[in-house]
């Protein structure tokens, strides 16, 4: 095998261009590619399976046996069943399809798919319907799927955010196995995630391939190494509109008592006897494998969950159940998940979504103050996104779309901030970033932070209270 692409530009929707772009590819190479969140780099491993109208350059070697899974699929997934779902405006009964049945579409290896669902330990979701599942496990379907169809390339966009440890770890030690026999190429932000077995380094800047580099090249490996980090000194946080909803609040009670807690889904029990008091000003981070009810226990906080009215559950001064509303609840909380991520889709500007974070709306239907603009500006900035204030947010790749959420998050200095995988698709740079925030957050004493993760190198100063949940999963007596 040997592809090559020569000068080759390509055409993306919204008016993403890749330019010049030059790469070969050979029999044995495995490939990263990284580089700043914009910088194309999700883009150009995608032109490998045939997405992008090329319209410049030349192209050799393409092979026609090749496997996607990217947060970009992920989400196309997703939306095909949400659009099932929405089946019902035509008085027909939507039926989600089943885990079983994605994983047996198209041209799969059945044995390689059984195989995988005992490794990645997805037997008791077969019968699910896919759209119920948490992140990491629709993550796990997709590995799954582009595993047992047996590529000749395999294409892996950040494959490794969103799993837990022991699923990483088993991850990791098949795609050592796998690379022995077929080439694959990779997106990794996190440069300690690069495997062994990897040979070539791909750096995008400003939608170009600006460097190529042969991982036995010691010299040039360390100086795109340097290239890929960013210092994070003297950052400052920009002020909120108006006083804290802490005002609010009575210092001598607790944020959130959850209080024997049980949650389950049908015969499932997926939390039992659950107990957990978060003080005001005590940090916490919760740690899980997939499946464990982390979801479950946020969505309990924020009053999403269906069964927060059945459980005994004290959040910012309210008993559950005492006919407070959402909304009350809501306006102590700044959150951050990939699922409101999916379901932030209106086409408004970069400005207008950091400042929806002092309305918790998705989209900005009240007029802004001028203080509120001159925050979200200030923002902006930070983030090195000050000449792009108008520009629609649908039109940002993944992980500026992510650092745009946490800023709108951030922008109330909300009593609680829950930050569910809040690095969950950023590049080196902009995680540093994101972690230096959360830590000046934490140091300032401006909000109570609640931070959500696999990655335990991912621990931050300020942070000393640790709450590990284990996958329950018992059938209810």
């Amino acid at each position: 095998m040997k592809i090559q692409l020569q000068q080759c530009y390509f055409d993306f929707e919204q008016g993403f261009q890749l330019q010049d772009i030059n790469w070969q590819i050979e029999t044995g190479q495995h490939w990263v590619i990284t580089g700043a969140n914009g910088s194309g780099k999700s883009a150009l491993v995608a032109t490998l399976a045939g997405f992008g109208e090329k319209i410049a350059g030349s192209s050799e070697g393409i092979v026609e046996a090749v496997a996607l899974v990217s947060f970009e699929a992920q989400a196309a997934l997703i939306e095909r069943e949400r659009k099932k779902d929405d089946a019902d405006i035509l008085d027909v009964i939507a039926v989600g399809t089943t885990v079983h049945q994605i994983l047996a579409e198209g041209d799969v290896n059945a044995s390689v798919v059984k195989d995988l669902v005992e490794k990645f330990a997805l037997n008791y979701l077969l019968d699910r319907p896919f759209r119920a599942l948490s992140t990491g496990e629709t993550r796990k379907v997709l590995l799954i799927k582009a595993l047992a169809s047996e590529p000749q390339l395999l294409l892996l966009d950040e494959p490794f955010d969103g799993l837990d440890a022991d699923t990483l770890t088993m991850l990791q030690q098949y795609l050592v196995k796998l690379s022995h026999k077929i080439s694959i190429v990779m997106v990794l932000n996190r440069c300690d995630e690069i495997p062994d077995f990897v040979t070539h380094l791909g750096y995008m800047r400003e939608a170009t391939l600006a460097h190529c580099v042969a991982r036995s090249d010691e010299i040039a490996y360390r100086e795109l190494q340097q290239l890929l980090h960013l210092k994070t000194s003297d950052l400052q946080i920009p002020p909120t509109a108006d006083s804290s909803a802490k005002s609010l609040l009575d210092p001598d009670q607790p944020l959130v008592l959850l209080s024997d807690i049980c949650v389950k889904y049908d015969q499932l029990k997926v939390l039992q006897d659950f107990n957990w008091r978060i003080d005001a000003g005590q940090h916490w981070q919760l740690c899980g494998p997939n499946g464990s009810g982390k979801t479950a226990i946020l969505s309990l906080i924020t009053g999403d969950h269906p069964q927060c009215y059945s459980n005994d559950i004290f959040v910012f001064g309210f008993n559950r159940g005492n006919g407070e509303s959402i909304w009350q609840i809501k306006q102590f909380i700044g959150y951050v998940s990939t699922a409101l991520q999916w379901e932030y889709r209106v086409g408004t500007s970069l400005r207008n979504v950091i400042v929806s974070g002092f309305y918790d709306s998705i989209g900005l239907y009240s007029k802004a103050t001028d203080k509120q603009r001159n925050i979200a500006d200030q923002w902006l900035a930070l983030l090195g996104m000050q000449g792009r204030a108008d520009q629609s947010f649908n039109k940002l790749s993944f992980g500026d779309q992510r650092l745009l959420l946490i800023a709108r998050a951030m922008v109330k200095h909300p009593p609680l901030l829950i930050l569910d995988e809040p690095c969950l698709g950023l590049d080196d740079i902009n995680r540093q970033l994101v972690l230096a925030l959360i830590e000046k957050i934490c140091a300032a004493g401006l909000s109570t932070v609640l931070y959500v993760n696999h990655h335990s190198e991912d621990t931050i100063a300020g942070i000393e209270n640790y709450k590990n949940i284990q996958k329950h999963s018992s059938n209810v007596d």
